[in-house]
């Protein structure tokens, strides 16, 4: 699955990008600090799955969730546990709060997983 990363922290892309390498499954495409650089690759990319923080400045996660293709899975990464119920209303597939246990992440991989399959069957 072709993957980014959008995340103002640049210590938290750093980890992420160690849980993401450990998946062969992933294939990490790009790490971006705010939603308009990350919204410029995916006009001109095809994604499968964005790694997303909610908040950051600018435009937020949950704002930027809105803009993406509706085949692309959302898992939503954030320090901040009471947007989760907002992470609903933009069909993210999971929400994970940092730091991150590797056991929870390869979970929510395997979901979308899962999911990127069922997408692709139907086309």
């Amino acid at each position: 699955m072709k993957c980014i990363i959008v995340d103002d922290e640049p210590i938290a892309r750093e980890g992420l990008e160690v849980l993401i390498n450990k998946f062969p499954e992933l294939n990490l495409m790009g790490s971006f600090d705010s939603a308009d650089s990350a919204s410029d690759f995916i006009k001109n990319n095809s994604v499968d799955l964005v790694f997303l923080d909610i908040e950051m400045p600018g435009i937020n996660g949950l704002e930027f969730a809105r803009t993406i293709p509706k085949e692309t899975l959302v898992i939503f990464i954030t320090a901040y546990s009471e947007y989760a119920l907002d992470s609903y209303e933009v069909d993210a597939l999971d929400y994970l709060v940092k730091p991150i246990e590797q056991a929870r992440f390869k979970k929510a991989v395997e979901k979308a997983n899962s999911y990127h399959s069922l997408l692709l069957n139907e086309e």
